[in-house]
């Protein structure tokens, strides 16, 4: 059987496997497509299960996940991450920075693109340093606020994507007010000065380069991520069983 046969009967063992279920998306997922106050449109739901274990649309986590099962097997692609840690490894930083480079948009490559940096920070605190998690979330902030001393200006595309007359928000404000006055700014500033803001097509990263780095600085639990009963393992089981009803 060739590949593309393979391919073909695995796509539609699992279009089998879902006609048995129903898929119900959460609120925040369909908000801004409809008005949230409003009863959502449910699939006929006769004869049929609500989801509530594996997808089977997507490739299966092993029982005890690791932070790399969830880049290959959740997280959309991570070439930006891959070579903004690269990068800070190129230009000599400590291998926290290096960690925090290569983990700083797990939120928006799996989770939620809002905050990110902030629901990074949460879901990684078990498991990393207090100044990783610190640059995580405040690499959010920071990269509204040019800090020449570190030749980090205001980035162009920024300009592109959001408008000359955006302005950040007071909270924003007030964090980075908070960063500048903090013990581990700078952690936080050189995660802003490594994270790449255009990416280089020709350029390719391996995730297994950072192998010793994370083996070093992530706490990976016996149980794996999500089954390990710490403040932030429903998180990464969200991310693990994305569809689940409850």
């Amino acid at each position: 059987m060739s590949a593309l046969m393979k391919a073909e009967v695995l796509d539609r063992a699992a279009a089998q496997a879902m006609d048995r279920y129903v898929i119900v998306k959460s609120t925040i997922y369909t908000s801004g497509e409809r008005d949230p106050r409003k009863p959502p449109e449910y699939p006929d739901t006769k004869d049929k299960l609500h989801l509530m274990h594996h997808d089977p649309r997507l490739p299966r986590m092993p029982d005890k996940p690791t932070l790399f099962d969830f880049f290959r097997l959740r997280f959309g692609p991570s070439i930006h991450m891959l070579q903004s840690a690269r990068l800070a490894q190129k230009n000599g930083c400590s291998e926290k920075i290096i960690l925090a480079c290569l983990i700083h948009d797990i939120a928006t490559g799996g989770f939620i693109r809002a905050d990110h940096g902030y629901w990074a920070a949460q879901m990684l605190e078990p498991y990393v340093d207090e100044e990783v998690t610190f640059a995580v979330r405040y690499h959010q902030v920071l990269r509204f606020y040019p800090d020449e001393s570190y030749g980090y200006k205001y980035p162009e595309s920024y300009i592109r994507l959001f408008g000359p007359d955006y302005k950040p928000e007071p909270y924003l404000d007030r964090a980075h007010d908070h960063a500048r006055k903090h013990k581990y700014y700078e952690a936080a500033r050189l995660l802003t000065v490594n994270d790449l803001y255009a990416f280089d097509p020709d350029v390719h990263v391996e995730l297994e380069e950072f192998t010793d780095i994370v083996g070093r600085h992530f706490r990976q639990p016996k149980e794996g991520l999500g089954f390990d009963d710490s403040p932030t393992a429903h998180m990464w089981r969200t991310v693990n069983w994305p569809t689940r009803y409850l």
